[in-house]
């Protein structure tokens, strides 16, 4: 995989909910090839036939877990829409550059045949079947269980989860066929968060604190770990290497990184290993201010582990050499809330010298933070977007809903470290036909670093 082609084409998914413009979400294809004449530029939009469906992450029909099965092939992307419930199957194999709607998977089949709504994560199983977490139930409490879709069909063939347990709440995952386990973890309960954040929720239990640790082949739920309250545990990943036994997972308020391990006795265990510390403010929600954790990876060879901090406004590169002792090689300010001459003063900081300046790219400056990432397959090119998720975009960057996102791009120094913004580089989404829109989570046609599982 590391040495597979570069990227050419990436696909985005663009949200309209909450932004002001009556139009549906849509599925973006963007050329990112410099020999090309059409270069950062969205050569391919894919309307979805409804409103307000909040596309957020994407995964595919196959994958690496089905390597050597000749009978597969990576040509639909499974797209879930987090607040509508309804599962878009996009056909990317006919002409990968002019996407097309294969399947609709209306929210009634998720309701009915699992009792499960707002779908997140979507990963291909080795079985040919696809698996997608969810945050709750029709209602809109919280809920942490799975839907199985069948590969070929793409029908809903009920619940991956057997037995009456189930942890309050549901979020990202991966999974480890060799040590027979599969991880979850925990964003908020919908109903609460679908429309902003309140900070008392945190008291009130609605946000998560566990990772959720679950046999492999019996499909019951066995173990929580327990990070915290308030600590809100997102993206979750484990080492590619199949064999090892040990990942990262990284914590929104918390601003922490815990490594997860298997122990001696074959249970699991988190330890902190990178902790961002909060910045005390004035001028803002509250009088400390988290990095907020949003999205994480690691490179291909397992030896770089990248985050982004929404908030802060910057993204991250540690080497994990050593797992249980990251060290920091790489930081670039992306924009963010506490740069200079805007609303929030920075009192106490245990990083910065000063405030960050404003980050501003052929002339454009850049709304909101840095949030989703995506590194390419030789692991150079670090893609990232500005959209956390709109109804909280809405709160935290009210310009950013305004001027709609960017998509921006960081050379990676891979021998020592280090990253650098490509200022030649820039996707502005402010720019689109139907007006400003927000761009979230990036994908290769070849499949990349957060959707290939190896077994």
């Amino acid at each position: 995989a590391l040495k597979g082609p570069r990227e050419e084409i990436v696909y985005l998914p663009c949200i309209y909910r909450n932004t002001g413009i009556e139009k549906p979400d849509y599925l973006a294809t963007v050329d990112v090839d410099p020999k090309s004449p059409h270069y950062c530029q969205v050569i391919h939009r894919l309307p979805m036939p409804n409103l307000k469906d909040e596309l957020h992450h994407s995964g595919w029909n196959a994958c690496s877990s089905c390597f050597g099965d000749a009978t597969k092939r990576r040509n639909r992307l499974i797209l879930p829409s987090l607040i509508s419930s309804r599962i878009y199957v996009v056909d990317v194999g006919t002409d990968s550059r002019a996407p097309r709607i294969h399947k609709i998977v209306e929210p009634v089949e998720l309701f009915w045949k699992a009792n499960a709504a707002n779908p997140h994560t979507s990963h291909c199983l080795g079985s040919g079947d696809i698996l997608i977490s969810c945050l709750g139930d029709p209602s809109g409490n919280g809920k942490g269980g799975f839907i199985l879709l069948d590969g070929e069909t793409f029908e809903v063939k009920g619940n991956w989860e057997n037995g009456e347990k189930v942890p309050p709440l549901g979020y990202d995952f991966w999974y480890q066929p060799r040590h027979n386990v599969l991880m979850s973890t925990e964003w908020g309960v919908p109903k609460v968060l679908a429309n902003g954040f309140n900070p008392a929720d945190i008291e009130r239990g609605h946000y998560g604190r566990r990772i959720n640790v679950w046999d492999w082949s019996t499909h019951t739920y066995i173990q929580a770990i327990d990070l915290g309250q308030g600590s809100i545990p997102l993206e979750i990943r484990f080492l590619h290497n199949p064999a090892a036994a040990e990942g990262f997972v990284g914590c929104a308020l918390s601003g922490a990184v815990h490594r997860f391990y298997k122990t001696e006795k074959g249970a699991w265990a988190a330890e902190k290993v990178i902790e961002v510390p909060s910045k005390k403010v004035q001028g803002w929600l509250l009088p400390d201010m988290p990095g907020l954790i949003t999205d994480i990876l690691i490179s291909l060879d397992d030896r770089f582990l990248y985050f982004s901090n929404w908030l802060h406004g910057d993204i991250r590169q540690y080497d994990i050499s050593d797992t249980r002792k990251p060290r920091l090689v790489g930081q670039v300010f992306l924009g963010g809330s506490i740069t200079k001459g805007g609303p929030v003063t920075v009192v106490e900081d245990k990083e910065l010298q000063c405030q960050p300046e404003p980050f501003v790219i052929q002339g454009k400056r850049v709304r909101g933070g840095p949030q989703m990432i995506q590194l390419s397959l030789d692991g150079k090119r670090l893609y990232v977007t500005s959209s956390l998720y709109s109804g909280w975009d809405k709160q935290f960057y009210p310009d950013l809903v305004k001027e709609g996102s960017v998509m921006l791009q960081i050379d990676v120094d891979t021998d020592r470290g280090g990253l650098k913004v490509n200022k030649n580089f820039l996707v502005d989404f402010g720019k689109e036909p139907d007006g400003p829109v927000l761009a979230h989570e990036i994908r290769y046609p070849g499949g990349d670093s957060t959707s290939d599982i190896w077994m």
